[in-house]
């Protein structure tokens, strides 16, 4: 479920009123935590951050001339969704999480490769959400995008 807005607030404001709040403290949560440089986004129906063009002019090779996506979260359905682009890259960065986990939340983790489901909005575990949201730079994120996910340019010509 996608929800298109302008801003933060006005994505805020078209989710169900019982989440609002919720959702707030978690953007807050991950807002007041992540390392300088990164900039505030509405894409793909979401909110987030992301390294600015300024910053890195090559952008997303996903969507060519959109910021590079960091961290992102979405209202969904039947839960609140954090996308962390950097648990995906760092399988050390996921093993610290999944082992963290448990120590803030009584709840299972929900999680597909950069997913993490919340389900219940009474137990997100917003400590942990802090500890998560500083852990990458922008500087680290775009060294980890370029060796793995950015496609190799291939050599127009050889020279002799």
């Amino acid at each position: 479920m996608q929800i298109p807005a302008d801003s933060v607030a006005d994505y805020i404001s078209k989710i169900p009123e019982e989440r609002q709040e919720v959702f707030k403290k978690f953007f807050d949560t991950v807002n007041d935590h992540l390392p300088e440089g990164f900039q505030e986004t509405t894409a793909y129906g979401m909110v987030g951050w992301a390294v600015p063009l300024e910053r890195y002019p090559a952008g997303y090779h996903c969507t060519p001339g959109s910021p590079l996506p960091f961290i992102a979260l979405a209202s969904q359905k039947n839960f609140i969704a954090l996308y962390h682009m950097g648990m995906y890259a760092d399988p050390q960065l996921l093993e610290w999480f999944v082992a963290e986990y448990p120590k803030y939340s009584k709840r299972k983790l929900d999680m597909g490769k950069s997913c993490i489901r919340f389900k219940k909005m009474d137990d997100i575990p917003f400590e942990l959400i802090a500890e998560v949201s500083k852990k990458i730079t922008l500087d680290e994120w775009i060294a980890m995008y370029e060796t793995q996910f950015k496609k190799k340019e291939e050599p127009t010509s050889k020279k002799k």
